[in-house]
């Protein structure tokens, strides 16, 4: 399979080690910062890890050439019926996710159970916390606001979820339920980016032959 990096900072960076090592070939990068190389025709998928402002002109240009994608940028969700509608006109493939890590995916099962289970007393409150790298644009993350959601739908009221931005922390989350009596945490710490480089291999191969929009968690389940 031939991958076109979209996006050449850190994480496209540990996107093309991982592939190499999965045996997939780089044949095209894209990055106005850091050069381009390669043509994007020569792709049969492309993976996004560039910026939020860019990342619906990448989707729009990938679906002209009727290439599948991977977009693992956050930051943009607030378009994603605009990118619903590119992806069935195109006829493309596209998996999107806030955290290709499947750990976390896992956690978001683990929450959406305890969220159900939590929601039957009403003695408990649930919050998120969330912190990651100085250098990270979009706050709260993707995957705290897709983890915000999972408890909302539970508990049918706002969830409070706190940001940090500091340091070199690659990422780490948190779900509590809180009562006067104790308090339960559900927490993943990101040890590095290379699981999300891993899991975004992992969505390139699948996503290759298929079509429509999916989540990344939809994904982990298919798989597991």
């Amino acid at each position: 399979m031939r991958i076109a990096l979209l996006g050449y900072g850190k994480m496209g960076r540990m996107v093309e080690q991982a592939a190499v090592q999965a045996g997939l070939e780089v044949v095209c990068v894209i990055d106005p910062f850091a050069g381009s190389r390669g043509e994007i025709t020569d792709a049969d998928v492309c993976i996004d890890f560039s910026e939020p402002g860019a990342v619906i002109d990448n989707i729009g240009r990938v679906a002209s050439h009727r290439l599948s994608m991977v977009v693992g940028t956050t930051g943009w969700y607030d378009r994603i019926d605009e990118v619903r509608r590119l992806v069935e006109e195109s006829g493309i493939g596209l998996v999107y996710g806030s955290n290709f890590s499947v750990g976390v995916n896992l956690m978001f099962k683990v929450v959406r159970y305890a969220s159900e289970l939590f929601s039957r007393f009403p003695s408990y409150d649930p919050f998120i916390e969330e912190a990651h790298h100085k250098f990270k644009k979009d706050a709260p993350s993707g995957t705290a606001i897709f983890l915000r959601r999972i408890v909302e739908k539970e508990f049918s009221r706002d969830v409070p979820t706190a940001s940090t931005r500091a340091g070199f922390i690659p990422g780490a989350h948190t779900v509590g339920f809180d009562s006067e009596a104790d308090t339960l945490a559900i927490s993943h710490t990101a040890r590095s980016r290379a699981g999300f480089a891993e899991g975004a291999v992992i969505a390139a191969r699948w996503i290759a032959g298929r079509k429509g929009l999916y989540e990344f968690s939809e994904v982990i389940d298919e798989l597991h």
